[in-house]
């Protein structure tokens, strides 16, 4: 039985890549899709898809980046449907370089779109959803964002990208903190897949395999999104999955490592030998992406 009947789903940048495998994957699962993406004939195709394919899907290219804009999207999604149960916050643009070479513009554009983007969107629906639990509706209501192994990890020639990122895995924990009493999980992805991005970014590790399982396609990744969408997903949040291929994990965040205590104040010239050692009994540090 489809797990997410009669639920609806706003997915922004659903006009390629992952995107547009989440809305596919949600409409086999049953749920209304919007297909949302600044590209308004990209965002049609897909929901074409979705209708060709038996789903029920409009699309919308209504600007993120603005309480007003995500105020019209919110508004597309209840006319087409009547209601919303899940937003799921994908879009996001590049502007790699190195950091001494980013200038303001390519700084804010990436801001702009993935956290302030999320921003926009998280707090009109959760607002929404909100007014809804406090006129007694029963709200069982999802938001799904995306962070990066970038902001988890660390990215060379993308500090705007991986600090955006990392914001947004920030984000979520406060959102699930804050959200929960008004019936609202809040969760975040780090996904691997093929797409545009990535395709640009590193095209002979992500290309399509002549046989095999195709482990960068990124309907993968979209099982573990649609899951996280449904009702089955009702006790988990303030999580970050990775996801890749067949591959699914929980991330764990900063966290405090081993206390040396003196019981009163270093000199800085005791700190190097502390320091060396605890850096030695921590955990070894990730791949920094690029390196």
């Amino acid at each position: 039985m489809p797990i997410c009947t009669q639920r609806t789903v706003v997915i922004t940048g659903a006009g390629a890549g992952l995107g547009r495998a989440y809305a596919l994957a949600f409409a086999q699962e049953g749920a209304n899709v919007v297909v949302n993406d600044i590209r308004h004939d990209a965002a049609q195709a897909v929901a074409d898809e979705v209708k060709a394919a038996g789903g029920r899907s409009v699309a919308n290219s209504g600007d993120i980046t603005t309480l007003a804009g995500a105020e019209a999207i919110l508004d597309a999604a209840l006319t087409a449907f009547g209601g919303v149960h899940v937003l799921v916050n994908n879009a996001g643009v590049l502007r790699d370089r190195m950091f001494l070479s980013l200038t303001e513009e390519d700084w804010d554009t990436v801001m702009r779109v993935h956290l302030r983007g999320h921003y926009c969107m998280g707090n009109t629906f959760g607002r929404y959803w909100r007014d809804q639990k406090k006129a007694g509706q029963p709200v069982d209501a999802r938001i799904i964002n995306t962070s990066s192994g970038a902001g988890l990890q660390g990215s060379i020639g993308q500090s705007n990208y991986a600090a955006a990122k990392a914001g947004i895995a920030g984000l979520t924990l406060v959102q699930a903190a804050e959200l929960a009493r008004y019936g609202i999980t809040a969760n975040s992805l780090a996904p691997a897949a093929r797409t545009a991005m990535t395709e640009s970014a590193m095209p002979d590790m992500v290309k399509k395999p002549n046989s095999g399982f195709d482990a960068w396609d990124p309907m993968n990744v979209a099982s573990i999104v649609v899951w996280l969408g449904s009702p089955l997903s009702a006790h988990v949040t303030g999580r970050c999955f990775e996801a890749k291929g067949g591959e699914i994990s929980v991330a764990d965040g900063w966290h405090t490592g081993t206390i040396r205590d003196k019981g009163a104040r270093w000199e800085p010239a005791e700190l190097t030998a502390v320091v060396d050692e605890l850096i030695a009994q921590g955990p070894k540090p990730q791949k920094v992406y690029g390196t």
